[in-house]
């Protein structure tokens, strides 16, 4: 299984070096410009991060088709939005092979361009929990044999130069302006690039680092630990308390402190040096 986990990485690895050419121009801009009406309108996208994150999706799925065929698996999209993963590949030689792949896009920070907005790497509930689950859930999650991320960061237009009340005829496609471009892709395993923190406020999702260059080396907070701790502490995220002087006890929130707690060797926690 090692061997074929091994052999799928690296094919995908592969394939995401080829999808910045097809998915950009010369000059950097995604090639996607809008939505074309009947009448041969034109109409902007909006920057909506999940109007193009969808979009993103139904670009390359003729590429990730071909990637899949070539492979020798099948393709099994989520029967619904909120499950996961988004793609599941199914071996068609041995359907017990499987990988997990979910299409991650964020933005860089204008400001801080070493960063990103970051990602949510998918649930830490009910079947992350219980690997034999089916709620949420496309297969359960123990039957995947890896579990990654195709990731997309970009740079988001500016919005004076994004115009979505109005329409342009094809005759002006050159002239309108990518809602993103400088589109870079990577593949990593999630747990490779996770954080200690949750990836949104209401829901049980698992967040990201943010720091491109350690995201895109796989140079998450659990790296050096490896993916046994990544699973044992998420799937404990906020459930252990632990016990403060005084009496008082607090929710253990922190790789450090679920360290502390289950013995482990804090030294190899990999550190968020940019204060994400």
């Amino acid at each position: 299984m090692n061997a074929k986990k091994s052999e799928f990485e690296k094919a995908l690895r592969d394939l995401s070096a080829t999808l910045s050419a097809y998915a950009s121009t010369a000059d950097g801009q995604w090639t996607v410009k809008g939505f074309i009406d009947t009448f041969k309108n034109v109409y902007t996208i909006s920057s909506d991060t999940k109007i193009v994150s969808k979009i993103l999706e139904i670009h390359l799925y003729p590429k990730i088709l071909a990637f899949a065929d070539q492979m020798g698996y099948a393709l099994v999209l989520a029967d619904h939005q909120n499950y996961y993963p988004d793609i599941s590949f199914v071996s068609k030689a041995d359907p017990n092979v499987k990988f997990a792949v979910d299409f991650k896009t964020t933005y860089r920070n204008p400001a801080k361009p070493w960063l990103c907005n970051g990602f949510t790497l998918g649930s830490h509930g009910k079947y992350f929990e219980d690997r034999t689950s089916r709620k949420n859930i496309q297969f359960p999650y123990a039957e995947y044999s890896g579990h990654y991320c195709l990731g997309i960061i970009y740079d988001r237009a500016e919005g004076a130069t994004i115009d979505e009340t109005c329409s342009k005829s094809l005759d002006d496609l050159q002239t309108i302006v990518s809602v993103i471009s400088n589109i870079q892709f990577f593949v990593a395993e999630k747990w490779k690039i996770a954080s200690d923190k949750g990836g949104s406020g209401n829901t049980a999702n698992i967040g990201s680092i943010k720091k491109i260059s350690d995201i895109l080396a796989g140079n998450g907070m659990f790296a050096k630990l490896g993916e046994t701790w990544f699973d044992d502490y998420w799937m404990n995220f906020g459930k252990i308390t632990k016990k403060l002087d005084a009496g008082k006890t607090k929710k253990i929130t922190s790789l450090e402190d679920f360290l502390d707690y289950r013995g482990g060797d804090k030294n190899l926690i990999v550190e968020r040096s940019n204060k994400e």
